[in-house]
């Protein structure tokens, strides 16, 4: 084919191309077409084809340019979006009559397909006209910022202009980004910023929440109607920039409404503190910010809490509104903030921090077990009770002095146990299984070892009563009086009271070793219970031999027949002490009177001990003695006597004793830790130390310290100054010594 041909040809495939701009592509044949472009790039004629193409596109949208630019800015959209779509039609239509072209002389010569010189010729000739470029971004510009007022906008004309551009760009997005996505989110920016400083200063916390969630539903759904899908990620992140984390430390302290008021009132506000935080995690970085923010608040109402002398006073009430902050933050960490880990941490830190600042809390949560225990588990379910001890066990894991707790816990669960006032052994059980499981066998092992002594003190005394039944029926069928005697003796005899019979014992054999209890000199009994007392020794060694017993009359009650008159017959539920000051009355006449220092020389009693018991028979709701002076207190050469004309509607009257006041020297027992636990503590600290440097032969100072803080925190926090002390004694005493070559290091001395 020679260039005339070619020529010819070429006329023909530019006219059909014309007609196809002028919408008549119906009377051509597309074929016949077809097979011109083929022999025309068969015949090494591609370069006429190719130019000749180009020149016509871009001939032809000139015009339409021109067209476009005379359009006024309020047309312009529907104008572009117009010429737009009907470019595109054309442009595919001549990619099919050009389809051969395109597969052989388009990739031979690394020129573009026709389809996309035709994008462009349209970028270069129309989008980017000089009259059509900046006012096209200011008519979008302006849509998005009414829309956002509120108003509706024609969204199908935006999509079509906005993914124009993205298709102008050719396998990018470069058009799209340099010629509208910059200015939008420049422009977005610049109006939230506006907006939310004014919204936020008129409106509550909640409100403006509710606004950050609208706006961000909002843009996110401009993005799906008609914004670029890559827009999505970067429009988010102005927003929540603006919105979020350029308030969020306001949005945290506003004043009334802001987070640490929400939490306040948690019970109505969850709402408003799960949308906070859900907003928040879209933005990482201000999640910190919310979780030191509940710490802060946490802390502080503790604080309160603590520091209220009222709540202190009242042990019971301190521990169950203690209970009640807990469970009301528990929730809002549970609802507002979906169970995260960190938040949990948190208020973990928040609640040891003012739990542990003293011993108050630890001495409040023993004080409540011990209600718990006595009153607090009676008609309760299985089920009550587990819940419970599950709240207990909550509180106890906040302790760093845990031994001070196994300590205190240690006293009330004796006198529980000792004076059967359990309302429940299962439950007692299941407090000591949950605390083995907390801390350990060790840490139980000694309060395991007190119910097993009450276990064998029960089995003893069935023995013990079988053994005298037996004896009485050889001796002859002798009466007994029921009077309990815990942990030595629970002894009677008060007012005129028949010394013929004896009195029965129930005595508690404890281990030493396990129980808290001092071991004074054993007070002096009357005839008939040091009677029974003998009796029930010598049958307890016949049965155990090697054993020694030690009677612990400071820790007994007795149940005591007293008769003031002839009308005022009564039974008296009191001390052992008690009981022996009231049996010294059966020995001298009905009316006679005692001295203070005759009564402590016949029972050997403890002097403070004597005088609070005394006084306890003297008070005017239980007037059993009368003391000749008036007022609380006891003078030296202080007298007693028989209150003969001691009435009472009751015929069983149980005598409490008052409360003795124990203040230490130098020294507040109910925040500091007992010297007691400070010793165990130096021992335990040293064990550890020994244990571990055996094993290890050699070890450096910080790894030795770090390895003793993790052995001992299951009991208490060492400090690394109380551990270093400990490696001074140590190495004093030549269980250690330092490395020749290293004074850091310690080496084991065997």
């Amino acid at each position: 084919m020679d260039t005339e041909q070619a020529q010819d040809i070429w006329k023909s495939l530019c006219s059909a191309m014309s007609e196809i701009y002028n919408k008549n592509a119906s009377v051509l044949s597309f074929e016949e077409l077809y097979r011109h472009a083929y022999n025309l790039v068969l015949h090494k004629h591609g370069d006429l084809l190719y130019e000749g193409v180009r020149e016509t596109v871009y001939t032809r949208l000139h015009s339409v340019a021109k067209l476009v630019a005379m359009s006024p800015d309020d047309q312009l959209l529907n104008q572009i979006c117009q010429q737009w779509r009907d470019h595109q039609v054309t442009m595919v239509m001549v990619r099919d009559i050009l389809m051969y072209m395109d597969r052989t002389y388009v990739p031979q010569n690394k020129k573009m397909t026709v389809y996309d010189l035709g994008l462009c010729a349209f970028r270069d000739t129309v989008a980017r006209h000089e009259l059509v470029q900046d006012r096209l971004r200011k008519v979008l510009l302006k849509r998005v910022w009414s829309e956002r007022a509120g108003c509706l906008i024609d969204q199908n004309c935006m999509k079509c202009a906005l993914y124009m551009l993205v298709d102008l760009g050719i396998d990018s997005r470069c058009v799209y980004e340099q010629d509208f996505e910059t200015y939008f989110l420049e422009d977005t920016r610049s109006f939230y910023r506006s907006e939310s400083r004014i919204f936020l200063s008129q409106n509550t916390c909640p409100d403006y929440l509710k606004k950050i969630e609208l706006r961000l539903f909002q843009e996110m759904e401009r993005v799906s109607s008609y914004l670029h899908a890559s827009t999505g990620p970067k429009l988010r992140h102005i927003v929540e920039s603006e919105l979020i984390s350029s308030h969020a430390s306001a949005l945290i302290d506003l004043e009334d409404t802001g987070f640490h008021s929400l939490l306040k009132q948690s019970e109505d506000k969850l709402d408003d503190l799960k949308r906070m935080y859900d907003l928040f995690f879209q933005v990482p970085r201000t999640l910190d910010l919310l979780r030191i923010a509940l710490y802060e608040h946490v802390r502080s109402m503790g604080q309160q809490l603590v520091n209220n002398e009222i709540n202190m006073k009242e042990p019971v009430g301190f521990l169950r509104s203690l209970l009640a902050l807990r469970e009301k933050y528990a929730c809002v960490v549970r609802v507002a903030f979906h169970c995260e880990t960190p938040a949990q941490k948190k208020m973990k830190e928040a609640f040891e921090c003012f739990i542990n600042a003293d011993t108050r809390c630890v001495l409040s949560l023993v004080v409540y077990i011990d209600e718990l225990m006595r009153s607090g588990f009676k008609g309760a379910t299985e089920r009550e009770v587990e819940q419970g001890l599950d709240k207990v066990i909550i509180i106890f894991r906040y302790f760093q002095d845990k031994d001070v707790f196994e300590v205190l816990y240690k006293q009330h669960l004796a006198k529980r146990l000792l004076s059967q006032r359990s309302s429940s052994f299962e439950a007692e059980r299941q407090m000591l299984a949950k605390l083995k499981g907390e801390c350990g066998y060790h840490y139980t092992t000694k309060l395991e070892g007190m119910f097993t002594d009450i276990k064998f003190s029960r089995a003893a005394m069935e023995k013990y009563r079988t053994h005298q039944e037996t004896r009485q029926r050889c001796v002859g069928g002798i009466s007994e009086r029921s009077v309990k005697n815990h942990v030595v003796s629970k002894l009677p005899m008060v007012g005129r009271v028949d010394k013929t019979l004896p009195c029965d014992i129930d005595v508690t054999m404890l281990t030493a070793g396990y129980w808290p209890l001092n071991c004074p000199s054993a007070c002096l009994l009357p005839r008939e219970a040091s009677i029974a007392a003998e009796i029930f020794q010598d049958f307890y060694l016949s049965q155990h031999t090697g054993r020694k017993l030690a009677w612990l009359t400071s820790c007994g009650t007795g149940e005591v027949k007293a008769t003031f008159s002839e009308v005022a017959k009564h039974e008296l539920a009191v001390s052992t002490y008690q009981m022996c000051i009231l049996s010294l009355f059966n020995t001298v006449d009905y009316e006679a009177e005692l001295p203070l220092k005759d009564i402590a020389a016949l029972t050997n009693i403890p002097s403070n001990e004597l005088k609070r018991h005394l006084i306890s028979l003297c008070t005017p709701k239980h007037r059993i003695l009368l003391k000749r002076s008036k007022g609380k207190g006891l003078s030296t050469d202080e007298i007693f006597k028989v209150n003969v004309g001691f009435l009472s509607k009751l015929k069983r009257i149980r005598v409490p004793l008052v409360a003795m006041k124990e203040v230490a020297d130098n020294q507040n027992s109910d925040t500091s830790i007992p010297v007691s636990v400070e010793e165990n503590r130096r021992h335990l600290c040293e064990a550890t130390v020994v244990r571990i440097m055996k094993a290890r032969k050699c070890a450096n100072h910080n790894d030795l310290i770090a390895e003793v803080t993790r052995q001992l925190n299951k009991r208490f926090y060492p400090q690394p100054q109380f551990i270093k002390k400990s490696i001074e004694s140590l190495l004093e005493r030549e269980y250690l010594e330092r490395c020749a070559d290293d004074s850091r290091s310690y080496i084991y001395v065997a």
